[in-house]
């Protein structure tokens, strides 16, 4: 049709050169009423909407949006057409406005759930994330023994998180992506990793995988929820399984990926630091294994089994690998270095420094599952050229008394530097100067070296739960912290706890 008639307005125009003055003005006044008519006929272009502070659109253009959505829902093409071109539009309107307002990035952690799937109901989320000032999702797609992927494509151990009959082909989190994206949205994937879940411990053909302590206790028996379980990270079937997870969700190609529960449990009551080997998750069969071959030489292997056993070594313990292995000198392990001349000792002498040094081992050992698991999980994405992040409290690798840790043993300032590091500043007062003290902590560590995205947690415009206001906590991170670039906020359901309970509890 815009061929024809601009070919035909072409030829028009030449013929009016050959006509007398009067007749080419009521040719004029005839051509631009029809270009009226045509142009009224035509989808109009939503106005140009108006961004408050933090790149929030206004109520207004928030208006306009949900009216061309419902009548976009209707099934008109013409609706549709004006709805796509209305996101369109706040797509890039985001996108300028995030290049001149700080920060460049912000991002909200969301849970989707089945009836998102509803026509309708995952345009109106996102929607509203936009309608905030957001360019980033962080989108929980593994968590409590349940994976975001299609019951039809799920190769994983874990259960899909769609389970609605029908309903078997459908791929909500590549729908998600795919949605963000035309939206100007980053759409992250995020995942738990050590903790795999309470159904997952009671599987049967599973129950080795857990971590264990000293004591003959897995994860589920020191947590106060049934939700967490968490696992030996040097057992090789629990790597397997969590390769294969990762793996599946990275197909669907989110922008990235993070990873929390990075760490061991913090349990309940006087379980939540450790301060001997017993309290350690070492005594899986695989991390107990591995440990054991830190030993450098025969001495070292004798003593660290009797460590692990006992909980210490006795004098008797020392005299006895000295008397087995006699060619040997001291007791040797990874990071040890004897002092000069303590192969010489008597075994009462010794023992203070072997057993000091044999818990340091365990600890870093520890520490060192963690961390490896991490970087084997952190591989698989970033050898597909996506983005990695790990999510850690910035409190949660901290010492207690005088040879105690915190229980999580999240050694998050070992984690590699190549990944962005996310620290939830979590930490509860009136103010934001514990918030902001978190964060300093964690961007003294990094030095410059790493992409640093602090996670606060509260609400737009009001105090809740004893934490101040969003606005609040940002401003403070960005005058104390101005090499800042990117925060979250946790978490979705906070900012609309009606809207999120209708999408968990609706039925299809």
């Amino acid at each position: 049709m815009g061929v024809v008639f601009y070919s035909l307005t072409i030829l028009s125009f030449l013929q009016l050169l050959t006509k007398p003055l009067f007749d080419i003005f009521r040719q004029f006044r005839h051509w631009t009423i029809s270009l009226l008519i045509i142009a009224s006929l035509l989808p109009q272009p939503p106005q140009v909407a108006a961004l408050t502070p933090y790149c929030q659109l206004s109520s207004e253009a928030i208006r306009q949006k949900n009216a061309v959505r419902n009548a976009a829902l209707k099934g008109k093409v013409k609706q549709k057409q004006a709805y796509q071109s209305l996101i369109q539009q706040h797509s890039r309107l985001l996108r300028d406005c995030r290049q001149q307002i700080w920060p460049q990035e912000q991002a909200l952690w969301l849970r989707v759930y089945p009836c998102d799937l509803r026509p309708g109901v995952l345009e109106t989320l996102l929607d509203q994330i936009v309608n905030n000032g957001y360019n980033n999702i962080y989108v929980e797609v593994f968590f409590n023994s349940q994976v975001l992927l299609p019951k039809s494509d799920n190769p994983t151990i874990w259960q899909s998180i769609v389970q609605e009959q029908g309903y078997n082909n459908s791929d909500l989190l590549a729908q998600v992506i795919k949605k963000g994206h035309e939206r100007g949205l980053k759409v992250y994937a995020w995942m738990f990793t050590l903790n795999f879940g309470y159904a997952y411990s009671r599987r049967d053909d599973r129950a080795w995988v857990l971590a264990r302590n000293g004591r003959g206790q897995s994860s589920t028996e020191v947590v106060a929820d049934q939700v967490q379980a968490f696992i030996d990270p040097y057992n090789p079937l629990a790597k397997a399984d969590y390769a294969k997870m990762l793996k599946a969700v990275l197909q669907r190609r989110p922008d990235g990926v993070l990873f929390d529960y990075i760490r061991y449990p913090r349990g309940i009551k006087g379980q939540t630091t450790v301060g001997e080997v017993k309290d350690l998750w070492v005594y899986g069969d695989a991390s107990r294994q591995e440990l054991i071959n830190r030993g450098l030489n025969n001495k070292g292997r004798y003593l660290i089994e009797r460590y692990l056993e006992q909980g210490y070594i006795t004098v008797t313990n020392i005299a006895q690998a000295d008397q087995q292995f006699p060619q040997e000198g001291s007791p040797l392990w990874v990071g040890r270095r004897p002092p000069s001349g303590e192969a010489k000792l008597l075994s009462a002498a010794k023992k203070p420094r072997l057993e000091a040094d044999l818990w340091h081992l365990a600890v870093a050992h520890a520490s060192n599952g963690v961390i490896g698991f991490l970087q084997a999980a952190a591989v698989i994405a970033q050898a597909q050229g996506i983005k990695v992040g790990a999510v850690f409290f910035p409190d949660a690798n901290q010492g207690v008394g005088n040879r105690g840790f915190d229980a999580r043993l999240q050694a998050w300032d070992k984690f590699p530097r190549s990944l962005q590091w996310h620290p939830m500043a979590y930490r509860v007062c009136q103010e934001s100067k514990c918030i902001v003290s978190q964060v300093k902590r964690v961007t003294n560590v990094a030095q410059g070296q790493t992409v640093v995205t602090p996670a606060i947690a509260g609400r737009w415009g009001e105090t809740y739960q004893n934490r101040p206001p969003l606005e609040a906590q940002m401003q403070a991170i960005q005058a104390a912290v101005p090499q800042i670039n990117a925060v979250s906020h946790f978490v979705y359901s906070w900012q609309d706890p009606e809207f999120d309970r209708q999408r968990r509890e609706c039925r299809f």
